[in-house]
């Protein structure tokens, strides 16, 4: 998915233990989001995991939403930031394609980790009340789907697919694709199954004039 930098270190606070670690604590909170979602992971559910006590936990993030975003923003580099960059760096448009869709086949479905794309179990979860917490669910997901349209409008100007070729669409559907594998591996999809569905994504690409 999208990959928006942000800050893993912020300065130490008077509510903060001194052996408090930052990032173990970021990781710890992570996969409790991931494996509960944000509305039913409870403060105190959260601190257990992170070995800390509430003033910690807020003097270190300041708030539970706060906390869930920056947790959202570190899955998204961990996870995802390589597979994007080798999806844009890769010359041919069908190649990109089925690898960035087999690293997501491998992400959702990875023995080290809950199963699903935390962001998108996230959108289906959130209450309507999440206000800010929604909104940054809502834009990390269309980083991706823009990340897909980039580089669907670099094989459109180069010959991959048809200069006329409908890129919203073309990336609204990958990006539908994309999430809808996600939530069927938190339903118990296989590997093998999962991988199957993701190669279909090359099918949904147009013909162009030339390939690489």
């Amino acid at each position: 998915m999208a990959h928006p930098p942000a800050s893993m270190n912020g300065p130490r606070s008077k509510g903060r233990p001194r052996s408090f670690d930052r990032a173990k604590a970021l990781e710890a909170a992570l996969r409790t989001f991931w494996k509960l979602g944000y509305e039913p992971a409870s403060v105190p559910e959260l601190c257990s995991a992170m070995g800390v006590n509430p003033p910690s936990m807020y003097a270190a993030f300041g708030s539970k939403a706060a906390l869930f975003i920056e947790a959202m923003e570190h899955y998204e580099r961990s996870y995802w930031e390589e597979p994007g960059r080798r999806f844009l760096a890769e010359p041919d448009l069908r190649r990109a394609v089925a690898g960035y869709f087999e690293d997501a086949a491998r992400i959702l479905l990875s023995p080290e980790t809950p199963c699903g794309c935390m962001v998108v179990l996230a959108a289906v979860n959130l209450a309507d009340s999440a206000g800010e917490v929604a909104q940054a669910v809502r834009r990390l997901r269309m980083a991706t789907k823009e990340m897909f349209a980039i580089r669907l409008r670099q094989a459109a100007g180069e010959g991959q697919i048809p200069p006329d070729a409908d890129i919203p669409a073309l990336a609204g559907t990958l990006n539908a694709l994309l999430e809808g594998l996600s939530l069927q591996a938190r339903d118990g999809l296989s590997r093998q199954e999962l991988s199957a569905m993701a190669a279909l994504a090359v099918n949904l690409l147009p013909a162009g004039s030339s390939r690489r």
